[in-house]
């Protein structure tokens, strides 16, 4: 929580800083690389258990991304319990089902097509943990009056990749579902109008006959998500 009184800019030296060499860095770069090239959105879960210091400390590291005036406009909710992941899956297919019956127009449902998605999804139930990401619009001081928080969006998008990518290097895999409208997450989950529900990401293990879409393995390659100039 901010305080007034702690709103003054104060510079302190950079702190954790690491030296490294040319070659350190290409070599970090690219087994990141390497590393995220291995991760993939899956569907097909696991029932196998996962630690909730696990999914914790990944959502930790999701807290320390860049942010619009260091507001922080970002909260998770970590959930495994069942009934509340099978409230959220009925409410989810619920406006799924809207969706798909041509709420989302011909266009899109054309785009979606060779993902292989539809309005069941059992991974709501399946998967050990539903992650959901809240984007808060507006925070308060100490004192409960309110302050604007700036770049929401943007900053929750950076915090939402950060988990992923942390999820991943936990070796655990994860789907994002975005149902649409999400406003009863509010209600599910107890959460204030101040703020809006961003995504569910289902997380855990890959069930063995896990599967991919075969587009999904089709990147951009370098020189068209790339412009140098030096």
């Amino acid at each position: 929580m901010f305080a007034k009184d702690t709103l003054g800019y104060r510079p302190i030296p950079l702190p954790d800083r690491r030296y490294v060499t040319d070659a350190e860095m290409d070599a970090a770069a690219s087994a990141f690389h390497d590393r995220m090239r291995t991760r993939h959105t899956v569907r097909d879960f696991s029932a196998r258990p996962v630690s909730a210091d696990v999914i914790e400390r990944c959502i930790a590291s999701a807290g320390t991304a860049p942010s619009g005036a260091n507001h922080q406009p970002w909260h998770f909710v970590a959930i495994a319990n069942p009934s509340l992941k099978s409230r959220i899956r009925a409410e989810a297919e619920q406006e799924e089902r809207r969706f798909y019956a041509g709420g989302a127009g011909d266009e899109w449902l054309a785009a979606l097509e060779p993902m292989g998605t539809n309005d069941h999804k059992p991974h709501l139930d399946i998967a050990p943990w539903l992650i959901v990401i809240f984007a808060q619009r507006w925070g308060r001081f100490d004192d409960g009056t309110r302050f604007k928080n700036y770049y929401v969006a943007e900053s929750v998008g950076i915090a939402c990749g950060f988990l992923i990518a942390a999820l991943h290097h936990a070796g655990l895999s994860c789907l994002t579902h975005t149902p649409n409208p999400m406003q009863f997450l509010n209600a599910a989950l107890d959460r204030p109008k101040s703020e809006k529900p961003v995504m569910i990401l289902a997380v855990g293990h890959p069930a063995d006959d896990a599967t991919i879409p075969a587009v999904a393995s089709i990147k951009k390659p370098l020189d068209e998500i790339l412009t140098v100039l030096d």
